[in-house]
């Protein structure tokens, strides 16, 4: 068996993680209803720097349970290059998103909920804290976002 290669630098899990939020175009989106019932479910998202924009039906469990409790995780990678967000959701109704943010999404994404017959509500997610990691030399040091802040 080959040895994993050497661990990333901050500066490279930082850059390696925002080149992800830019190149992928789904996530799993992990939620929990009030109750504590956990559900997972992909999405496909927007970045755009600092927010990520998701989409879902207004009574889908994901977004009755994001109403409820705006605590999110996002989950990007396979398990031997993880990129895991943990986050706050505030849902945007549908005419409050302006139309650029809302063309961007669906541009993006090769998916409009404007054109859908069913109600959906976008969630605009602030990460506070993000982990990065490939392999177990990386677990040291895999937090990159700190209180919504990049280390430095």
């Amino acid at each position: 068996m080959t040895p994993p290669p050497a661990a990333r630098t901050l500066d490279e899990r930082i850059k390696d993680t925002c080149e992800r939020f830019e190149n992928d175009v789904d996530t799993w989106v992990s939620t929990a209803s009030p109750d504590g019932t956990p559900y997972l479910v992909p999405l496909s998202f927007l970045w755009d720097g600092t927010t990520f924009l998701l989409s879902t039906v207004r009574t889908s469990p994901t977004g009755r349970n994001l109403v409820a409790n705006p605590a999110v995780r996002l989950a990007f990678g396979t398990t031997r290059d993880v990129v895991l967000v943990e986050g706050t959701a505030a849902p945007i109704e549908e005419a409050a998103l302006d139309s650029e943010r809302a063309n961007a999404f669906a541009t993006r994404t090769g998916f409009d909920p404007r054109e859908e017959k069913q109600e959906y509500l976008y969630f605009r997610v602030t990460p506070q804290r993000i982990q990065t990691w490939r392999e177990a030399n990386e677990l040291v040091g895999r937090t990159v976002m700190r209180a919504g802040g990049w280390r430095v």
